[in-house]
């Protein structure tokens, strides 16, 4: 009775989606009109491919966003030294920049298609991929049923499950269950992450670690850096990255706590960079002066913050400094990935609300890379104690990077997970003429 009752909220579900799909250019308009969109490229969210698919084996890589696109990265490559075909589609407009910056021409990007049958039925149809890769934690209900019904493998790298998520389909166990065992394969980040996938119905489930460990650290234009650097001069440094509503003006509060001590500059990295303009606009009501890498502008004796407003220039921000606090984790919810700053060398400060990334958390607590902070007062204490205690720093700053040496794995480990799938692949791949496409 149960499972006829999930079956039926699947379908409904479904037809809801085919109802809402005459709202959707209007919806997708809108969000272009915010920048959260490639007006261009929208016919893409309806499943039109924009590129023509290259013959042979091909295999379909989605990641929802930046983080998301940055644990993929290595994985996809070395899966293109294998000679097979990737199309890796996003969600955001950030992560398509940053797979054009990071892959280039090795892969088909592609948006992905909105999670209603019409579009994703017609995205598959003309890729059929021969296998679907996911990352991370987002489900798409429409998609998993469309693969499944086209006989797609469908397999969940770097997984995860979050507290709030967990209990989430826990309460819809049957619902969950319908969904989950459609997975192939789960390949979980944790221990506990793969339980919870269990839990919920996935079946076969391995663990191999977090695939951001065997991540490559974020790229830097040394002609620029070193221009920042120049500009900055011998004044200290911190930043604030990833952060979210709120938390730009905990920062701006933490400069003004410490700049008669230290006279630093604060570094502030929004996880969204289309909020720039306000967030300006209210450290400029804190009387803190601005510049703004998306201007160009130059960092002055008089420069307050530095708001880093581009896009993929995390490894530009975080090697200006030594001390980073590591967003969404105070006044928002989950956290965001802390691995990034250790791996450039940055002693690790966060918020308490970072069960999205509980285990590189513990890892770093208990090594000593990273502490918790509760507040801004204690924010503002921390960010002063370790810009005047060098040793301090210095022994987090290696901490940090003692645990990202110990993390790295994840990559082997998931690609023999992987093998079933893609050995076949590789030896199809090695027998195809190469340049020719389909028509």
């Amino acid at each position: 009775m149960k499972s006829r009752i999930a079956r039926v909220a699947l379908s409904g579900y479904r037809l809801a989606g085919m109802a809402a799909y005459p709202f959707a250019g209007p919806y997708l308009t809108y969000r272009a009109v915010k920048g959260k969109e490639d007006r261009s490229r929208k016919l893409e969210r309806f499943g039109y491919a924009s590129i023509e698919r290259p013959r042979g084996p091909l295999i379909w890589f989605h990641a929802a966003s930046v983080g998301e696109t940055m644990a993929l990265i290595p994985l996809i490559r070395e899966i293109r030294k294998r000679e097979i075909h990737v199309l890796l589609t996003t969600g955001t407009v950030t992560s398509a920049e940053l797979c054009r910056s990071r892959l280039g021409n090795d892969v088909i990007h592609q948006y992905v298609p909105l999670d209603i049958k019409i579009a994703v039925k017609r995205f598959i149809s003309y890729w059929h991929p021969d296998a679907a890769i996911t990352a991370e934690s987002e489900v798409w209900p429409v998609t998993m049923m469309e693969l499944e019904q086209a006989h797609i493998p469908q397999i969940r790298v770097n997984a995860r499950m979050s507290d709030r998520s967990f209990a989430r389909w826990q309460s819809h166990a049957d619902f969950a269950e319908t969904i989950f065992n459609k997975m192939s394969l789960v390949i979980a980040q944790s221990d506990l992450d793969a339980e919870r996938f269990r839990d919920l119905g996935a079946w076969p489930v391995m663990t191999s670690g977090n695939l951001k460990g065997d991540t490559d650290p974020p790229p830097v234009d040394q002609e620029l850096l070193e221009r920042y650097r120049q500009q900055i001069g011998l004044r200290k440094t911190w930043a604030a990255i990833s952060t979210f509503e709120g938390e730009e003006k905990i920062a701006g509060t933490v400069h003004n706590a410490i700049k008669a001590r230290n006279g630093q500059l604060s570094i502030i990295v929004p996880r969204h960079p289309d909020r720039a303009d306000a967030i300006e606009a209210q450290l400029k009501e804190m009387n803190l002066v601005v510049a703004r890498r998306s201007r160009n502008d130059v960092i002055t004796p008089e420069t307050d913050v530095f708001l880093g407003d581009s896009i993929g220039e995390m490894g530009l921000y975080l090697r200006l400094t030594e001390i980073a606090f590591v967003g969404r984790s105070l006044t928002g919810e989950g956290g965001q990935n802390p691995l990034e700053p250790a791996m450039l060398g940055c002693a690790v400060l966060s918020g308490a609300h970072v069960q999205n990334f509980r285990e590189a958390y513990q890892k770093l607590l208990r090594a000593g890379g990273g502490r918790i902070v509760r507040d801004v007062e204690m924010l503002a204490k921390a960010v002063h104690y370790l810009m005047v205690n060098d040793n301090e720093r210095y022994k987090m700053m290696d901490a940090g990077d003692r645990v990202i040496q110990d993390m790295r794995g994840a990559l082997s480990s998931t690609l023999k997970g992987l093998e079933p799938y893609i050995a076949p692949l590789i030896v199809t791949a090695k027998l195809m003429p190469r340049n020719v496409a389909t028509g």
